[in-house]
């Protein structure tokens, strides 16, 4: 599964069980393919507006599309971001087809996602003999399942936040992405320590971005669990390596030319075909399993977090809300958050 991610991010193609080849639109390095037929996700079909998209699949489902022509690769780049749509206008009409294999199409699009590049391919492209790296479905399960998350190493971190602290690194056998567990004071059994999952933002954390909340939460989070350790309780940051909610950072920054546009956060991820939520639950089940926390106070203001956690085991003893006030740049991302994905804010 490995090898056929890292397929994907230099533009070979791959096949899905016994499937045709498939080129990813994006990378897929193949000067002159071609191909009759171009796989995408259903919420791209339907910002399409295929007239035949809800007959040739449920919306959560991918999408088997022939255009009047075959398509080329610069041709099915922009049919794959809509941000290309004012350079490379749609040469339509495209029609929907059922799929014969579901399961293999969407295993397609979630490797794409994980490599981090736009959910669409060629199927069938008219390229000379080649290797493909052919993976099947229950590769992906394997791949995904949280049981190879392994604690890697572990050392004290003095932090500015609270000089008690102890980082743990975890790292899974195939998965180049490795999460990490901060431990703010000093580890008690008997006492559910306050927890926050954050998901990695380069462009919140590192470099203060104002489009999103996600710097000052990860600040606020810290001092909150200091505030806890400082009165004999302790805290778990668990730093998920899952940008952008788990499509990635290109693709996060798609999503904000999109927003640049008007589209909200919800409408762009769907434009460019990517989930709303995509982000890895299981594994942040694992990590505090392996840290021996058998259950929390999760600080968050969405429901749907704790529901989440809570189908994969993880014992939630208390919703901590987690809320900071808006700036100008972010006001209408907190607004999509409280009116789209029921966070309560």
């Amino acid at each position: 599964m490995a090898l056929a991610i890292d397929a994907l991010r230099h533009g070979w193609p791959i096949a899905v069980g016994e499937g045709p080849l498939l080129l990813p639109a994006e990378t897929g390095f193949a000067p002159g393919a071609s191909a009759p037929r171009m796989l995408i996700s259903a919420a791209r079909a339907i910002t399409l507006k295929l007239a035949n998209q809800r007959e040739a699949a449920v919306p959560e489902a991918p999408v088997l599309i022939r255009g009047g022509a075959p398509f080329d690769l610069e041709t099915a780049r922009a049919v794959a971001d809509p941000a290309l749509d004012l350079l490379h206008p749609m040469k339509g009409p495209f029609l929907a087809q059922p799929l014969t294999d579901p399961a293999a199409a969407r295993t397609a699009m979630e490797l794409a996602r994980l490599a981090g590049i736009l959910p669409a391919f060629l199927v069938g492209p008219d390229l000379p003999e080649v290797a493909a790296q052919r993976v099947a479905p229950a590769d992906l399960d394997d791949f995904k399942d949280p049981r190879h998350l392994l604690v890697a190493s572990r050392a004290h971190l003095p932090v500015a936040a609270c000089e008690e602290a102890e980082i743990v690194a975890f790292r899974a056998r195939d998965d180049l992405r490795e999460h990490v567990a901060l431990v703010i004071g000093r580890q008690d059994g008997d006492r559910a320590p306050l927890v926050r999952l954050h998901s990695e933002c380069l462009t919140g954390d590192i470099l203060g971005s104002l489009k999103c909340d996600c710097g000052p939460q990860l600040d606020a989070a810290l001092r909150a669990m200091a505030d806890e350790a400082s009165c004999g309780g302790w805290g778990v940051l668990l730093y998920l390596r899952q940008e952008g909610r788990g499509i990635g950072l290109i693709n996060k920054l798609r999503a904000y030319r999109l927003q640049d546009q008007g589209f909200d956060t919800v409408d762009a991820n769907n434009r460019l075909g990517l989930p709303t939520e995509a982000r890895d639950f299981p594994v942040a089940a694992r990590m505090l399993d392996l840290l021996g926390v058998r259950a929390i106070r999760l600080m968050t203001n969405n429901p749907a977090k704790v529901a989440a956690l809570q189908e994969v085991g993880v014992h939630v003893l208390e919703r901590v809300p987690h809320q900071l006030p808006p700036n100008p740049h972010n006001a209408r991302y907190l607004e999509t958050k409280r009116d789209r994905t029921g966070h309560l804010l």
